[in-house]
């Protein structure tokens, strides 16, 4: 524990306080909608944070040395924009005024890129607390690379990740999996406030919600604390307790730190306090006015000024801008005794590649007998991890199925839990985020938000569905994280139907800026990595379980540098075309040979990014697929509806649209049709459709 510490708040403070409270209702009254009850409670905790402890400058909201805060409670946004407002990052009382609307900067949930000084995108309950220990590990994988041997709390790349979490994050189960994570992790960077407050749309939590949460993080391994603003004499804000809180979870660098702050949801207003009322809905005309005279402003003012308030609350400016220069120096100082390491922060800053890093990638030769997709994306990890060393990641829970571990890298853990299997230390390279797939998508995001590093994580493809909240806040964000997902068909084969994707990736097409890869062969494989990573997008490669032939592709077909544009004709051909994607693009080819002897000129299309074809101009798309060969069949071993698009009315499409089956993947494909012979006879029936038109 730390020695108690004297802090410095004013009468002024608390006008700011209240004023933040004023604040919160009034912009939620004036949109018609959104969560007053939360920003008003934790006001004093808040501005507590960005005034007195949040190492941060509001003229540079993305200086390098700052702390991060994540509002995981999004629905509270208000926490953090009045926040931003006071201290001066150049939010106005327009932007207040403009809350929820067309236009502003102050959406109902903080979106990352939008507003200055928001760190993530959140609002899914959950998600942000699953950032917040991403930034955590990602701040601390950032000081093995440039500054592994400073001691605690000295080096400039050090800071503390802050979050405010609500009875929301707690329950959703993702919050479960990072948090268990995290202290394995010990992360001692990380400080998350629990606003404990009862509350939630349905009123009472008592109703779905009994478990002691604190407990729960005592289990984690993390550092509790607890504090109930509840007294014998009634409700009393304890700052100066909350702020000796935190200065204990600072020096507490074992483990991550977790406070359970007991409030009143909605206080001090009057009449919805601890009320379902206060949380999600206006408070109303009367209550807002009532409320108002409670702390002492004028009920008939909306939206006040307040200028002693404002102008106290802009000094944390000013301090932070101090700061910010005391920092300059030790930076400068690293910078001067680590040239190599400057360079690479330097480089790592604007995510740019180093030159000649293609040089190592790997090329495979024909082989008919073939290697598995996944097991080309694995030797093209262990080729790039000499030339790459932001480039890091992991699984979960399969690292020998996913193929994700690049050969020799120590394992990010602390000393303490590595294993004979996973030598590791804290600063470790190879990911294990343990059976917690959607844990794993929300640390991923956080730890690209943290810096410049580039992460991938896998698990099978099937189980993107775990995932699916955290790569749709990748995607929304468009972070340069690349999920490795691997067993991408049936023809993972003997698992069975539980585990076989079918309608899966589809589905992820359909998420926007999510670029989906499904390399056909090992070269191709090679390709989509490179192209991933000069992308710097969110994408998902999917790769197969089983051995797939590496094309020939010294003769009449094309070479693979033609994936990074998405389709590419991969063998000419005049009176129907052959659109596959992965395992299925050698499946294709074999059905071109057969329409040969049938007299028939088929053209194999591979396809293995819709994304990155539809974003080609016109007339390249035109030249893979002209519109004078109608004639058209896909190929993949999916769901086949959407593929409409591509073949048309004349078409006709090869896949599985049902669940799979356990067994042998050979014998899936004969059963469920997915093979050459049966692609031959729906190209002969698409030409025959073409001719009857």
């Amino acid at each position: 524990m730390s020695t108690k510490a004297k802090l410095d708040w004013t009468a002024t403070d608390e006008r700011a306080v209240d004023l933040i409270r004023v604040l919160a209702m009034d912009s939620v009254q004036k949109a018609g909608s959104g969560h007053p009850g939360t920003a008003m409670s934790l006001a004093p905790a808040a501005y507590l944070l960005f005034q007195k402890l949040l190492r941060h400058d509001p003229a540079d909201p993305n200086w390098p040395g700052r702390d991060r805060f994540v509002l995981s409670c999004g629905h509270s946004s208000l926490t953090l924009y009045i926040q931003l407002y006071l201290s001066g990052y150049g939010l106005t009382l327009e932007d207040l005024k403009g809350y929820r609307t067309w236009g502003s900067i102050t959406p109902g949930h903080p979106e990352h890129r939008l507003t200055p000084g928001v760190e993530t995108t959140t609002g899914p309950l959950g998600q942000g607390i699953g950032n917040a220990v991403g930034m955590a590990m990602g701040a601390r994988r950032e000081r093995g690379l440039f500054d592994p041997d400073a001691k605690a709390g000295t080096s400039p790349f050090d800071h503390f990740v802050y979050c405010f979490a609500s009875d929301g994050d707690m329950e959703e189960g993702i919050s479960h999996e990072v948090s268990s994570l995290g202290g394995h992790q010990e992360l001692g960077n990380l400080i998350v406030l629990y606003d404990n407050n009862y509350i939630s749309i349905e009123d009472n939590t008592n109703i779905a919600k009994s478990e002691d949460v604190a407990a729960r993080y005592e289990a984690y391994g993390w550092h509790v604390q607890k504090l109930d603003w509840h007294t014998a004499d009634g409700y009393h804000e304890d700052v100066p307790a909350l702020y000796q809180a935190f200065l204990n979870a600072q020096q507490h660098t074992e483990a991550p730190s977790f406070i359970s702050l007991r409030t009143i949801i909605g206080w001090p207003a009057p009449n919805k306090q601890n009320t379902g009322a206060a949380h999600g809905a206006a408070l109303g005309v009367p209550e807002v006015k009532a409320t108002k005279k409670v702390l002492h402003f004028d009920p008939n003012v909306d939206f006040p000024v307040e200028d002693e308030a404002l102008n106290h609350a802009r000094q944390v400016a000013e301090r932070g801008k101090q700061a910010h220069a005391e920092w300059e120096k030790p930076f400068a100082d690293w910078a001067s005794a680590n040239p190599e390491r400057k360079a690479l922060f330097d480089r790592l800053a604007t995510r740019r590649l180093p030159d000649g890093w293609t040089e190592v990638l790997p090329t495979f030769p024909p082989d008919a007998t073939g290697i598995a997709t996944r097991k080309a994306s694995g030797a093209v990890l262990d080729a790039l991890a000499p030339v790459l060393p932001e480039l890091w990641g992991g699984s979960a829970d399969l690292a020998e199925s996913n193929l994700t571990t690049m050969e020799g890298e120590p394992s990010f853990v602390p000393a303490n839990h590595q294993t004979a299997m996973w030598p590791g230390n804290p600063y470790g390279r190879t990911l294990h985020f343990g059976i917690r797939e959607h844990g794993m998508g929300a640390i991923l995001n956080g730890i690209a938000l943290s810096g410049g590093t580039r992460v991938y994580g896998g698990t099978f493809l099937q189980f993107s569905d775990y995932m699916r909240g955290a790569v749709r806040l990748t995607s929304m964000m468009e972070l340069p994280v690349t999920f490795v997902w691997t067993h991408d068909s049936v023809g993972l084969g003997e698992d069975g139907p539980t585990h076989q994707p079918i309608e899966h990736l589809w589905s992820l097409r359909n998420i926007p800026n999510l670029e989906v890869v499904r390399p056909g062969d090992a070269n191709e494989t090679t390709v989509a990595w490179r192209t991933i990573l000069e992308r710097a997008k969110p994408a998902a490669l999917c790769l197969t379980r089983q051995n797939v032939p590496v094309l020939d592709r010294s003769g009449e077909l094309e070479g693979a540098d033609k994936v990074a544009q998405g389709g590419y004709v991969l063998a000419p051909g005049t009176d129907v075309i052959l659109i596959a994607t992965g395992s299925e693009v050698s499946i294709a080819l074999e059905a071109r040979e057969q329409l040969a002897a049938d007299g028939v000129s088929a053209r194999v299309v591979s396809m293995p990014c819709v994304e990155w074809f539809n974003e080609q101009d016109e007339s390249y798309r035109r030249e893979v697929l002209p519109p004078t060969i109608p004639a058209r069949v896909s190929v993949e071993a999916g769901i086949t509806a959407p593929w409409k698009l591509f073949v048309g009315d004349a078409g006709g499409s090869i896949g599985v649209d049902h669940y799979g089956a356990s067994a042998a993947y050979k014998r899936i494909y004969e059963e469920y049709g997915i093979t050459a012979e049966r692609v031959a006879v729906a190209a002969h029936d698409s030409l025959a459709r073409v001719r009857d038109h």
